[in-house]
């Protein structure tokens, strides 16, 4: 993982420009509403922990709906396609790992409520992709989430360049365009999925699903995080009723799972892949141990909290 001094940069300071924060927000909101409403076609680079790969994107807007081709260009083949948000095909490694919930929907960035966990300032401009670009900082004005610069292009409102930066400005995420075309809407040739592609289903509640709030709650949530949705159901291999809540900020997510276990089949865990965090603690309840895992894109020390302070509603959980 690659360190990078970026923190004063982030944090305003004396490299802000001298603007107000609502021109900030106003950035923002254009950046929110341009991927719902702008076709174009590129390529950007990710990386996180140190790791690149090249991807290959086309993205059309017609009549309201969009639909997204991502095609990764070097590693292992992996390809995905959505349409409005719900993802239709996958292939390579993700395919184990992809399901689309049942209210799955393109996500709405509300830059009021965000305004409130994070400072929204205009910091510089920038060039990227060889398109002129204005530069947002979005600082966390806590230590349970990450700060967030973003290069937005000046013609488009789209993302340009996106860092994701951890609060002692090291560099945990990075995503950059390469090169970007707005002027030729994507043909339905470059949409088609490839025959590797393998379609992905809503995920629907299983018949041996619980029905009914699920049995377990926090009792300490960083600010501005509340409970988006939560499941219950059985695990095919264990049979063991398995609890799953997603809570978000409005922008960043995690999602917290529960599951009995025996005192000797599993063990803490604590590892951070990027920006991503999994924490895994075993709570004993009167009616068991039971294994807590949070993941999500969080720091470690919160995700460890949340960990700690799940509880059981219907008995007393109990370290």
């Amino acid at each position: 993982m690659r360190a990078i001094p970026l923190l004063p940069f982030l944090l305003g300071g004396w490299l802000a420009l001298p603007v107000h924060a609502d021109d900030a927000q106003d950035m923002f909101k254009r950046l929110a509403q341009a991927n719902q409403q702008q076709s174009y076609q590129g390529t950007f680079v990710y990386e996180r922990n140190g790791s690149f790969s090249t991807h290959r994107i086309w993205h059309r807007v017609t009549d309201g709906k969009v639909k997204e081709r991502l095609l990764q260009l070097d590693g292992s083949a992996q390809e995905v396609v959505r349409l409005d948000g719900l993802t239709q095909c996958v292939s390579g490694t993700l395919v184990s790992g992809v399901a689309n919930p049942s209210d799955s929907s393109a996500r709405v960035f509300d830059v009021k409520k965000l305004s409130a966990w994070y400072d929204m300032t205009i910091v510089g401009k920038s060039r990227v992709a060889g398109r002129a670009a204005t530069i947002v900082a979005m600082t966390p004005k806590d230590q349970h989430r990450y700060g967030i610069e973003l290069h937005v292009d000046n013609e488009t409102g789209l993302p340009l360049k996106s860092l994701l930066l951890s609060e002692k400005g090291q560099l945990l995420e990075r995503f950059q365009f390469t090169e970007l075309d707005t002027a030729d809407v994507p043909s339905d040739s470059s949409l088609q999925a490839s025959s590797d592609c393998k379609p992905v289903g809503v995920a629907k509640a299983r018949a041996e699903a619980s029905s009914g709030p699920v049995a377990w709650r926090s009792e300490w949530l960083p600010p501005g995080f509340e409970l988006s949705s939560s499941a219950a159901r059985k695990d095919q291999t264990s049979k063991a009723l398995v609890t799953s809540l997603m809570y978000s900020d409005g922008l960043a997510r995690f999602s917290v799972f529960i599951e009995p276990v025996s005192d000797t089949s599993s063990t803490d865990i604590r590892t951070q892949l990027g920006p991503t965090v999994a924490v895994s603690r075993r709570l004993t309840t009167p009616r068991g141990v039971s294994m807590v895992t949070v993941v999500g894109e969080i720091p470690m020390g919160t995700a460890e909290h949340v960990a700690l302070s799940m509880r059981s509603t219907d008995v007393q959980a109990s370290q």
